[in-house]
């Protein structure tokens, strides 16, 4: 399928979940994500929830990252030039909405892409061979490409892969995991 059709499809599948629903499976991905060979790095980049879209709820992998003295990063959108700043997420960081619903950081010690060494991907729907769809407007793609080659490229999902997106394009970077609240996909 197209990713204009899988966003289409999971979209509704999300809005279909219930709240209960969506913290029961967000918590059985945060524990699978304790399966996965990363917790030697240091900086770990992490989405904040869009809790209107339903996305996976990424508060508990911030406890864990928390609980194991990792050093939590967190970003801001730039809509104009379609980027990302990012900053360590701290005790006395503010997060506020901005006008697209999305939980940023209105301050912070400013990180750079070299220095994230696992990123955990919001997205919509992924394939058996690691390629994602996500909304459609590129921040992940091009913060990606700024990041160590060596960086772990974590999406999270409620619903398991599809066979393959037709419509990858040469900007779009790969996964190296994806988890499901059943199972763990390594690329």
């Amino acid at each position: 399928m197209k990713k204009s059709e899988l966003r289409a499809i999971y979209k509704t599948l999300r809005k279909e979940l219930s709240l209960k629903d969506v913290d029961d499976l967000s918590l059985q991905i945060a524990n699978s994500v304790l399966k996965l060979p990363i917790w030697e790095h240091s900086f770990f980049h992490v989405f904040l929830t869009i809790e209107s879209l339903k996305e996976v709820l990424t508060e508990p992998i911030i406890s864990i990252l928390s609980g194991k003295d990792k050093h939590i990063v967190v970003s801001k959108s730039d809509f104009k030039t379609r980027t990302m700043s990012h900053v360590l997420l701290q005790d006395n960081t503010i997060l506020k909405p901005n006008s697209w619903n999305i939980p940023e950081p209105e301050n912070g010690i400013s990180i750079n892409d070299t220095q994230i060494e696992v990123v955990f991907l919001p997205l919509v729907a992924f394939d058996k061979t690691g390629n994602r769809v996500g909304y459609g407007k590129g921040f992940y793609d091009a913060f990606l490409k700024n990041c160590s080659k060596d960086t772990v490229k974590i999406g999270l999902s409620f619903f398991e892969a599809e066979t393959v997106i037709h419509d990858v394009e040469l900007h779009d970077v790969p996964l190296d995991y994806c988890v499901t609240p059943n199972k763990i996909y390594t690329f």
